[in-house]
């Protein structure tokens, strides 16, 4: 069984995606990260976030491990080491969305992320476009949204930063680069359940997604 969450930056998505998965016994399928590590690897090594070429080559031959600490969770691991704090900087986070927007690195992506799939019983993913390009037959399909304002006051609380005008635009041209793209752009899904959870907790929103499922 497939189960996906899209939705924008800030929405919880990944949260509640990563408590799904530990309640179902499922696969947690963490794209956002993947991307990440591409992105991080090409900040690290490339000459242009422009360069879809040399962005190509790098995505086809990253090494991403996902890891279970019983402390911290799911670590992401890139050539055997531990990058899960680095592929989180502001740095990553500016440029994630050109990354990403080049055809050859979502190939790439896509490729391992149907691999995944493949090999588990249950998987609950999250991302951008994954259940309208990447499993578009998943078996359940979630699309979570929030308040653009709310969303940036999550990701400043997240980094124990003060929320500002500059993080509340971030979010707003986050939004603005991923929707836009020519290459997988962020939609709601065909089939999707749509959950806004502006005014909800991780636990609500999570609550949701088991009624919808059961």
């Amino acid at each position: 069984m497939i189960i996906t969450i899209d939705g924008p930056a800030g929405s919880g998505k990944s949260t509640t995606a990563k408590l799904l998965a530990k309640k179902l016994n499922a696969t947690f399928l963490d794209t956002g990260a993947m991307y990440r590590s591409v992105t991080l690897m090409a900040l690290e090594t490339a000459e242009s976030m422009d360069d879809a070429s040399q962005l190509g080559e790098i995505a086809r031959n990253i090494s991403i491990e996902f890891r279970e600490d019983p402390i911290r969770g799911q670590r992401t691991f890139i050539a055997g080491r531990d990058r899960s704090e680095d592929i989180r900087s502001r740095k990553v986070d500016e440029n994630v969305s050109a990354v990403s927007a080049h055809k050859s690195v979502r190939d790439s992506m896509v490729s391992i992320q149907r691999r995944i799939a493949k090999s588990s019983k249950i998987v609950v993913g999250e991302g951008r476009d994954l259940g309208s390009v990447v499993f578009p037959d998943a078996e359940f399909k979630f699309f979570i949204n929030a308040d653009p304002v709310k969303r940036a006051q999550r990701r400043a609380l997240e980094r124990g930063e003060t929320l500002d005008d500059r993080k509340i635009e971030e979010i707003k041209k986050r939004d603005l680069l991923d929707s836009s793209r020519a290459e997988s752009p962020l939609i709601v899904p065909e089939g999707a359940y749509i959950i806004d959870n502006s005014d909800l907790s991780i636990d609500a929103t999570l609550q949701k997604l088991l009624e919808l499922i059961a």
